[in-house]
């Protein structure tokens, strides 16, 4: 056995199991343990094991085996544990509240649908969520200095400017976000994924020629950032089995920058630049020619895909659709996936008599209107089946009317009201009539096809 393997087999005696395990981290020397019961872990005996050179109880639980080394503990732990560096591990099933325990069957009807595909697209969504309160914030910023600019406020005064500078700063530095971000999902060293964001979005690229052009800054989007970043973590992995774990930390760091950095201008860029711009002008198509009945589809489908867990998967997609067009008109369609819904919902809301289904619907409107729609749809469509249907036709009618509009967002992490906003071009009303249209064709498909009494009868 391993020295590592044997470290990391002793300190899980040492602070109680698997059980009393919730979250592994680390950082450059300190193994980083959150357990349950404190009480559980034995410091006099972890203190002991041959490769531990100190024992900090805090917040945490850290112990401290030193650069190089840590890594690969941290790396045994998560396997014999099965729990992701930075995962939390779920509290006991009998502890949970109705609310919890429903959350969690969410998360079994998301692993029920897992294939290698599904897998990645959730690995993309784990890495964009953290950066949508960002998103969401600076997106907001500019949409109300853009409004400002189009109803005639002066462009170059100071307050503006500032607007401007505080809504745009996560956009122009996004691709060292989500470099930093695919590189912990994938259980590599932050920072190295960043740098790949940095080398793929640097502005000193146009001044390089490879393949007889200029480099372009960017090229590639943020799917050629994800797999730079990725690819990091791969070398980096494979560099540190063979370097000495006394200069681990100078090694293994400098060797993956300069083969990865290498591969990115080379190969990255170029291949995810024909990638990209196939994605982008192939959805710009759909959208132009497809007009309606692509607009209807894409909508009426996404809300399965909303439960699923796999929307946040298209983010990247939206995010270079903005980085090259100015804005995403593939969003305000998917938008009204939650609008039907809400139409759903208040027909439902309106027919019914039971009780328990009338509270679910009055808790889940006021945030399905600002475009969270999962209360709504595992509190009411979803256990009832046919509303569910139902609803996506309703946000057909929207999307098909957003797509004919040609309706764009300059943003990105919200919909329903809450991206009126960020809508481009000043298209708000168009947008506006969209929502109407969900609203209404999700009402009336589901009070006239959608819903009898009979279907609430195992709401409890």
């Amino acid at each position: 056995m391993k020295k590592e393997e044997q470290m990391a087999v002793s300190i899980l005696e040492n602070i109680g199991g698997n059980e009393n395990i919730r979250k592994i981290m680390h950082c450059q020397t300190r193994l980083r343990l959150s357990i349950k019961n404190d009480q559980l872990a034995d410091i006099a005996k972890l203190k002991k094991i041959d490769g531990v050179m100190g024992v900090v109880n805090d917040e945490t639980l850290q112990i401290v085996v030193g650069p190089g080394i840590v890594n690969k503990v941290a790396a045994e732990l998560s396997k014999l544990t099965d729990l992701g560096i930075g995962e939390e591990a779920g509290p006991n099933h009998e502890d949970l509240t109705l609310e919890e325990k429903a959350a969690l069957k969410k998360e079994s009807i998301k692993s029920k649908n897992k294939t290698p595909i599904k897998n990645l697209l959730r690995k993309i969504g784990n890495i964009f969520i953290p950066l949508i309160p960002g998103l969401v914030a600076s997106g907001l910023i500019s949409g109300i200095a853009n409004f400002a600019i189009n109803a005639g406020a002066n462009p170059k005064a100071t307050w503006l400017s500032i607007l401007l500078v505080i809504g745009s700063s996560i956009f122009t530095f996004l691709a060292i976000l989500v470099g930093w971000n695919t590189a912990k999902e994938f259980n590599g060293t932050p920072v190295l994924g960043a740098i790949m964001g940095m080398i793929l979005f640097n502005p000193l690229l146009a001044n390089i020629q490879i393949y007889g052009s200029p480099l372009t800054p960017g090229r590639g989007g943020l799917f050629g950032v994800i797999f730079a970043a990725w690819l990091i973590t791969v070398i980096e992995k494979q560099v540190r089995k063979v370097i000495p774990t006394s200069i681990d930390i100078i090694l293994t760091p400098l060797i993956s920058v300069l083969i990865v950095g290498l591969l990115s201008l080379y190969a990255v860029q170029p291949l995810f630049g024909v990638f990209t711009d196939g994605i982008t002008n192939g959805i710009q198509a759909i959208l132009n020619v497809g007009g309606v009945v692509a607009g209807a589809l894409l909508s009426g489908f996404f809300l399965p895909l909303v439960m699923v867990g796999l929307h946040q998967g298209l983010t990247p997609i939206h995010l270079d659709l903005i980085h090259r067009y100015g804005f995403t008109s593939l969003l305000p369609v998917l938008a009204m996936a939650g609008a039907g819904q809400v139409g759903a919902a208040i027909a439902i809301y309106v027919k019914t008599k039971n009780q328990k289904l009338r509270d679910n619907i009055k808790g889940g409107l006021p945030v399905g209107f600002l475009g969270i729609g999962e209360p709504l749809l595992y509190g009411v469509t979803l256990p009832l089946g046919r509303p569910f249907v139902t609803a996506c036709i309703g946000a057909a009618f929207g999307g098909a009317f957003q797509a004919v509009m040609r309706t764009g967002a300059v943003g990105i992490g919200v919909s329903g009201l809450s991206l009126i906003p960020l809508i481009a071009q000043n298209k708000y009303i168009y947008y506006i009539i969209g929502l109407l249209l969900a609203y209404a064709g999700g009402f009336i498909f589901t009070y006239f096809f959608g819903y009898n009494e009979k279907m609430a009868e195992n709401i409890e």
